[in-house]
């Protein structure tokens, strides 16, 4: 099936903080979108941004020529599949943008397929406030046919969108990048609090590692500390912005397809657990560069 990109009828599952803004862009940019969430509160407010609300899962993908699924976990996902596969129309595009564990990908893939559809993972980066601004990366996991497809529809919630392969290449490119970052948050976290115990200012450790070879994402723009970079959640109590509970989630996603792989990853490894620990302990609900609170809880 072609798609007529102009205006689609759309069904959205998932209308939490992310989903909501994300279905809201799409009828900004002339959709027809139908959506479901098992929170009231979440159905309500995207009603207010012109999203029909349906009454049940089935419901939002009845009449839907793509469906777009944004849940907590693989197993939320293929609990879904098993709901909304039966009830879509026959070769109905399926985006999963959850991030999820590659071999649910896969799976979710396979049984749509084997269901008569089309199906698509297209995890994101960019927090809410990507998923609000409209300003998303999408790295996406299709065929090529499946890919020039859907990009437009991903196009109306982000400004990237990224083909990285087959079915399950777009969460493999999600996990291996939040590790990246996780990883350098804690680099940069620990680098702040030596040099704070080294007697040199925020300020003077971030000119510099950020015009030198230390110059990452986790520094320049959500560097954890306040001051030197005005928009970061360091500066709003660490207000999340990318909970860490979600970047433990995903730690934990790269350490297992790790191990599965048969591959170390020892810095991977360790960040996960470090971000684990910290979700455990009241952290889950704070950004993620709040790992640096642990870091000098911890000093000797």
């Amino acid at each position: 099936m072609t798609l007529d990109i102009g205006s689609l009828d759309i069904g959205f599952v998932g209308l939490g903080n992310m989903g909501g803004p994300m279905a809201a862009n799409l009828v900004k940019a002339g959709h027809r979108v139908t959506g479901y969430d098992l929170v009231p509160e979440a159905l309500r407010q995207a009603e207010g941004a012109g999203v029909r609300a349906a009454a049940s899962a089935a419901e939002a993908v009845r009449d839907a020529q793509v469906v777009i699924t944004m849940l907590p976990a693989g197993r939320h996902v293929l609990a879904a599949y098993a709901e909304l596969l039966p009830a879509a129309r026959p070769d109905t595009l399926f985006v999963d943008c959850s991030t999820i564990d590659v071999a649910d990908a896969r799976t979710a893939h396979e049984l749509a397929v084997r269901a008569g559809h089309r199906a698509v993972d297209a995890p994101v980066s960019g927090g809410v406030v990507g998923a609000t601004a409209g300003t998303l990366t999408f790295m996406v996991g299709a065929t090529e046919p499946d890919f020039a497809g859907v990009r437009p529809v991903l196009e109306a919630m982000g400004r990237k969108v990224v083909h990285c392969g087959a079915a399950g290449a777009g969460q493999a490119a999600k996990i291996c990048n939040n590790m990246i970052l996780g990883i350098s948050m804690i680099a940069v976290s620990e680098a702040f609090v030596l040099g704070e115990s080294l007697g040199l200012s925020h300020q003077a450790l971030f000119d510099v590692a950020s015009t030198a070879s230390g110059q990452c994402w986790a520094l320049t723009s959500n560097c954890p500390v306040p001051g030197p970079v005005p928009a970061s959640p360091a500066n709003r109590d660490y207000a999340a912005g990318f909970a860490a509970a979600l970047m433990a989630k995903d730690l934990g996603l790269a350490a297992g397809a790790a191990e599965a792989a048969g591959l170390p990853t020892e810095l991977g490894r360790r960040a996960a657990e470090l971000y684990a620990d910290f979700a455990a302990a009241d952290g889950a609900g704070l950004d993620f560069s709040a790992i640096i609170t642990t870091l000098k809880e911890n000093r000797a």
